[in-house]
Parts: C-alpha cells; structure tokens; sequence
C-alpha cells in the first residue's frame, strides 16, 4: 500500500509499505479520508519531538474496518468510523477527574503510531480503551467526519471560554479552526461573531463561506480600536485567538470588555512564547484567560453529533480533495494558505 511518511526535517516520501496486521485488541481500517491541517506541514518542516522516525503522518481521521483483532467486541469489518487524534490514558489522576485533555500520558495518531495517509492503518487498542472509536452517523461523509478531529478541539476551546448566547465574539485567526470557531459560535447562541486576519485574500475566502457579521484585516486596520466601534465601546465578550501570534493574545486583553473571556487557542512557537500583558486591564475588567488544548473522546463524539444534525456544517469548508499521491502538494496548498481545508483521500 501507499504511504505518507515523516523520516527526518524537510523529508517526508510518498513510499510503498506492506498492509498492517493488526494484534487482538486493536481494530484495521481501510482510510476513506484523512484531512491536513497546519500542523502537518509544521511536521513535514521541522519534525515534532514526539515522533521518532520514520513515521505515517496523518492525525484527522476517517475510514471502514475491515479487520477486528480476535479480542475485539462490538465492531465489525464495514462500520464506518471516526478516530480521536489526541489519546489519553484513562488512568492518571487528570483523566480520573475528567481532565482528559490535559493528561500528562497522552499519545496520539500520526506521532506515536502510524497515522491516517495510508490506504490502511491500525487503530491501536489504547484507542479503543478510552472509547476513542466512534461511529459515523448514517448520512454524514467521511470527508465530514475527519473534520470532527479539529473541531472537537474548537468544542473543547468554547467550553472552556464560556462561548453563549448573546456574545460578542471575536476569531482572530480566518484559517480552518477560526471557520469553525465562527460557525460554532453561531449555533452556542452568540450574538455577533468577527473575524479577524492579517492577510486580506485568506480573510476574503474564509468570510465568504462562514460569513461573519464584519471581517477585520489587520493590514489594513487597527484591529483593537475596530472591535471597539463595533461593539460601541464595549468590547468583546469572548475573543478566540486562533493564531500562533503573540501581539494577538496582546491585543485580545485590549479589546475584551469587562468580564469577558480570552481564549489562547492557538500556542506560541517555542522560541517566543512571552507575551506583554496589561495586567490591570485583567484585573479592573476581572477578565478571565483560558488556554485550550486539544480534546478529549468525548469532544469528538459531540463533534460528530453537531456535524451531522447540521449545527455545524464542514462539508463547503472542505475546499480541496486531493488523492494520497498528491499529500506533499496538499501540505503546499495549506502552507500558502490557498484553502480552507484540505482533505486526503487514499
């Protein structure tokens, strides 16, 4: 079969591999669609410390088992299924309380195990003892189920800031996961959702799908002071920066208003990970700073559910669909910006 894999930095080859044989407790899927998202190219440039190569790549999953290891229940070759990216341990002191997406054991497809650009891959059974399988509604794509991946990451984000009815709500960032943040916004209630982005052609694709009631370039713009018009001087009640920009989380306490929700959605690179904080606009607003990260099993099962009741349509953010031999071109697609999202199907 064909593969997609990561063997060092700036090296990553489309490569034949022999089919995976799956053990007793784990579960073979043939890949129907495996979608890329920035982090992929981030990978193919400059590795992850979590991947030891070689490596499948591939983390936003969907596909049909035809393979049950011997000491599998309850699935059976034909059920169409959704895989979690991020997999937790289910037995630390944060997964016993709840806190599954911050588990300090965590693993994940495409960096511990072979991941989704393959035509077949192996679900290991540390995926399915969190329950981290989880069955396609009738009537949803496999294209639309990969994109539950990102999107229980967006689930898992509002939550945490409280997104509701009646908000404000600002999306700094207009890639794939601002999309969503937008559109899952919109069915929590919120009553006006800006989007915001540097650059005005990403910006313009993006808004004429999901449609914000303002899109804010902030080459052209002062982004604070526009929120502000905008909300008559209010500001913001939640502001999402999803975007791995530091003067975003700066400017995000400038134009949050009193009470509000920050969320860092989006992480830093490592080289420059301090921010300047105006810790009294914090205190006097009682503004409250929420990180995110990732999901939990749980997120995608309600990902799945908001997808296919149509609370959160994917299907037009899905802007290219390329074949398993066209990966590398996809990684290009993403890194210039070119689409929303891009899916991958073997």
């Amino acid at each position: 079969m064909k593969v997609v894999r990561f063997h060092a930095p700036g090296d990553v080859r489309i490569e034949d591999a022999p089919e995976p044989t799956p053990g007793p407790t784990d579960v073979k899927i043939r890949v129907r669609a495996c979608s890329t998202c920035g982090t992929d190219v981030k990978i193919s440039r400059f590795g992850h410390h979590h991947i030891a190569p070689p490596r499948v790549m591939g983390h936003e999953i969907a596909g049909e088992i035809v393979e049950v290891g011997a000491d599998v229940t309850g699935w059976q070759p034909g059920d169409r299924v959704q895989v979690i990216a991020a997999i937790p341990c289910g037995q630390c002191a944060e997964c016993r309380r709840g806190r599954m997406t911050v588990c300090p054991n965590q693993v994940s497809m495409g960096y511990h195990f072979d991941g989704g650009f393959a035509e077949h891959m192996v679900v290991p059974h540390n995926v399915l003892a969190v329950d981290g399988l989880n069955r396609i509604p009738e009537g949803l794509s496999f294209a639309e189920a990969s994109v539950a991946e990102p999107l229980a990451c967006v689930l898992n984000g509002q939550n945490l800031a409280g997104v509701g009815e009646g908000d404000d709500v600002v999306v700094v960032g207009s890639g794939p996961i601002g999309c969503l943040h937008v559109r899952l916004a919109r069915s929590r209630g919120a009553a006006r959702v800006f989007l915001v982005d540097l650059n005005r052609e990403r910006l313009d694709l993006a808004a004429n799908l999901v449609r914000p009631d303002a899109a804010i370039c902030g080459a052209e713009t002062d982004v604070v002071d526009a929120v502000l018009k905008l909300t008559e001087g209010r500001g913001a009640d939640v502001v999402i920066t999803a975007t791995a920009a530091g003067v975003a989380q700066e400017q995000a306490v400038q134009m949050t208003a009193r009470q509000g929700r920050i969320s860092f959605f989006g992480g830093l690179p490592k080289d420059k990970p301090v921010i300047s904080l105006d810790s009294n606009l914090v205190h006097y607003r009682e503004l409250t700073i929420v990180g995110a990260n990732g999901s939990s099993p749980e997120h995608n099962k309600e990902a799945l559910r908001l997808i296919a009741d149509g609370s959160v349509p994917v299907a037009d953010l899905i802007t290219h669909r390329l074949p398993l031999d066209r990966a590398l071109d996809a990684f290009g697609i993403v890194a210039r910006g070119e689409a929303i999202k891009v899916t991958i199907e073997p």
